[in-house]
C-alpha cells in the first residue's frame, strides 16, 4: 500500500498559481516548488506529473478563478470605462505571463490562453454591443496597461476619457 497523500492539492495548486504568476513558468524551479508548496519532489511527481503538468493545472485554476468571473463581471459592465476598470483592477498576472512566456512555447497553453481572451472580448464585445474586433482593442489596451504597470495614471486617463468623450 503507498502513501496517503499528507498535502492539499488545493492549497498546492492555489499557491502553485501565486508562485508561478509571481516569477513565470522558466523563473520557477522544482527545487523552488517543493520549498514554496511543501510538497515532496515525489509527491509532485506522482500528482501531477512534472513541473509543466502543475503549471497547467495551475493556470487552469487561474483562468477558472480569475479571468472567467471577470468575462461575467465584463457582460455586465454598462460602458467601456467600466470594463477597463473591471480588468485593469483584476488579478491577472499568470495570464500576462503565460501570453508572453509560454503561449509562444506551448501549443496547449497557447489553446487555454487564446479561449480565456476570446471570452473576455465577446463578454464585452456582448455588454457593449461593439464589433468583436473593437472589444478585442479595448481588452488589449487595458492588458498593455496592466503589463506597463499603470505608468503615468494611464488607466485613469483612458478611463477618464472614456467617460466623458467630447
Amino acid at each position: 500500500m503507498g502513501r496517503q497523500r499528507t498535502f492539499d492539492e488545493d492549497e498546492v495548486v492555489r499557491a502553485a498559481v501565486g508562485l508561478f504568476g509571481g516569477r513565470a513558468y522558466d523563473g520557477v524551479s522544482v527545487d523552488d516548488l517543493v520549498t514554496h508548496l511543501g510538497v515532496h519532489r515525489n509527491s509532485l511527481y506522482k500528482t501531477f506529473g512534472s513541473k509543466r503538468g502543475l503549471y497547467l493545472v495551475a493556470l487552469r485554476r487561474h483562468l477558472a478563478d480569475d479571468v472567467h468571473p471577470l468575462a461575467e463581471a465584463l457582460a455586465a459592465a454598462p460602458d467601456a470605462a467600466t470594463a477597463l476598470r473591471l480588468i485593469t483592477s483584476a488579478d491577472l498576472d499568470l495570464l500576462l505571463l503565460a501570453v508572453v512566456e509560454r503561449a509562444p512555447a506551448d501549443e496547449e497553453v497557447a489553446a487555454e490562453v487564446a479561449a480565456a481572451l476570446t471570452a473576455v472580448d465577446q463578454a464585452i464585445a456582448d455588454a457593449l454591443g461593439i464589433p468583436a474586433a473593437l472589444a478585442a482593442a479595448l481588452t488589449a489596451a487595458a492588458l498593455g496597461i496592466l503589463l506597463r504597470g499603470n505608468p503615468d495614471g494611464v488607466g485613469t486617463a483612458l478611463t477618464r476619457r472614456f467617460d466623458s468623450p467630447d
